[in-house]
């Protein structure tokens, strides 16, 4: 009988060769019609938070707090042209993690990004790699708005590896079938809920794990591309949405992919 075969990727920094939230977060403010200033005091803020101690999860909290009344059609539709910027740079996919997936799917196993970030910026990535299932950290949304609060925990360390044996649960799988791709120490908690891990980039406490349990290493990622930033307003088209699913909620896809929800800023 043919075991079902899962492989976790965490995205930001593994899969991709920036972080999603602030280069999203960049690129809407822009849109909006900000001056870079906006985004420079909002990053800064948000480092000073990770400075002085603050875990991811309450740095991650902190971020969409600033999203409180955007209209989350609006973010989507901005996030789409973002994500076209990004692909438009030529340098957006983490090459070595990227050949992996592929190959990973090509064998047919279940591939399902597990991230901190948020619906809005990976959907368009999530449709262009063709995965099916992402698990990721769920901003609150009220009649069409965001409220600046979470609907649950961010999608890090623990509830990473929640996710994964939720994932294993429903479909029937051993932790020992499956392998989960990750950059930084958050990852942990989902690399202990597999058989297997690969540790991506230069994080030593990752590396220090990789040694001690044999999981193999992949180069970190290259500095990313400068991201072209808009200079009007948002306006972009919608692309196919695949459908998300978190702790928390689920919605019907749009299309042949399918989602689930709750990295950080």
């Amino acid at each position: 009988m043919n075991r079902t075969r899962v492989a976790f990727f965490d995205v930001d920094g593994t899969l991709t060769t920036s972080g999603s939230m602030f280069r999203l977060l960049a690129f809407y403010l822009a849109a909006m019609g900000h001056p870079p200033r906006v985004y420079e005091e909002r990053r800064r803020e948000l480092k000073a938070m990770a400075a002085i101690g603050c875990p991811r999860e309450a740095t991650n909290r902190a971020y969409f707090s600033g999203f409180q009344g955007v209209d989350a059609a609006v973010l989507a539709g901005v996030a789409d042209a973002w994500f076209a910027a990004e692909l438009s740079t030529g340098g957006y996919y983490h090459e070595p993690a990227l050949a992996a997936l592929r190959r990973h799917q090509e064998r047919g196993d279940h591939v399902v990004p597990v991230s901190g970030s948020f619906p809005a910026p990976l959907r368009p990535i999530a449709a262009d790699l063709g995965v099916e299932e992402v698990w990721c950290t769920e901003p609150e949304i009220v009649h069409g708005r965001h409220t600046g609060d979470l609907k649950g925990p961010p999608m890090i360390g623990a509830a990473k590896a929640e996710a994964v044996r939720t994932v294993l649960a429903r479909r029937g799988a051993t932790p020992d079938d499956c392998v989960a791709y990750g950059d930084h120490v958050s990852d942990l908690p989902m690399f202990k809920a597999v058989g297997s891990a690969v540790v991506v980039g230069g994080d030593e406490r990752l590396r220090t794990s990789a040694r001690a349990h044999g999981w193999p290493l992949l180069p970190g990622a290259l500095p990313p591309p400068a991201l072209p930033l808009p200079r009007t307003g948002p306006g972009a088209a919608a692309r196919t949405r695949p459908a998300f699913h978190s702790p928390h909620s689920s919605f019907a896809p749009t299309s042949p992919t399918r989602y689930e929800m709750p990295e950080t800023a």
